[in-house]
């Protein structure tokens, strides 16, 4: 990621781009599909704002919408610098669980409110998930989604109904924590998982190269 952000886009990108997805699928034995259906959304993204990056407005002679090479440039650099720093979190997110990261935050001195935060805010994400999937089928079984404006009214009770689930989800949970003497920080036990020097060795030497690459073919030396 911070290759992606020092060194050009458009040399160092590709190769960013090229080794995460390696790392996750033949590294971390990901599915390309899963990795592909990460990518999928802000891709779609990227790819939407293009036009309004490459195109100029001249109001000097009236109103003139023209492409200038400049505002292509800068749609290029960007997407391709967004689409290499989206990989190396794709690539976090598909191989290290929330979880996981708990105890590394504590040691670099997050305050303790913010991981309760987060760890809540993780859990809560699927529970809603569920939830939504739920009561879209329970829709959809009785015909809420076969006309326009009975999908508009659907997709209303259903947000509706999840505001209030939420709410009582967060209370629920609230009187179980100050059940089990919940005094502001969530303590769980997390495995011991030894360091492994090799891998550790070859990713550190994968992302040297990468940097290296980039950098000479960005002052084009051979």
């Amino acid at each position: 990621l911070i290759l992606t952000l020092l060194l050009p886009p458009l040399t160092t990108g590709p190769l960013v781009l090229a080794g995460t997805a390696l790392a996750t699928v033949r590294g971390a034995g990901v599915p390309l599909k899963t990795l592909l259906s990460v990518l999928a959304a802000p891709t779609a993204f990227l790819l939407a704002g293009i036009p309004f990056l490459a195109v100029s407005v001249d109001f000097a002679h009236g109103f003139n919408l023209y492409l200038s090479s400049d505002g292509l440039q800068l749609a290029l650099t960007t997407t391709i610098r967004a689409l290499a720093a989206m990989s190396c979190l794709a690539f976090l997110i598909l191989t290290t669980p929330l979880t996981d990261w708990i105890a590394s935050l504590r040691r670099v001195g997050v305050p303790a409110g913010v991981i309760e935060l987060i760890l809540l805010i993780y859990r809560l994400i699927f529970v809603f998930a569920e939830r939504v999937l739920t009561g879209r089928q329970a829709q959809t079984a009785r015909l809420g989604y076969s006309r326009m404006d009975r999908s508009v009214r659907s997709l209303g009770l259903l947000a509706g109904n999840l505001f209030q689930r939420a709410l009582e989800q967060a209370r629920r949970m609230e009187i179980g924590l100050a059940a089990r003497g919940y005094t502001g920080e969530l303590r769980v036990l997390m495995p011991a998982r030894p360091l492994s020097w090799p891998r550790l060795t070859v990713a550190m030497a994968g992302v040297a190269l990468i940097g290296l690459a980039g950098g000479l073919l960005a002052c084009g030396c051979p």
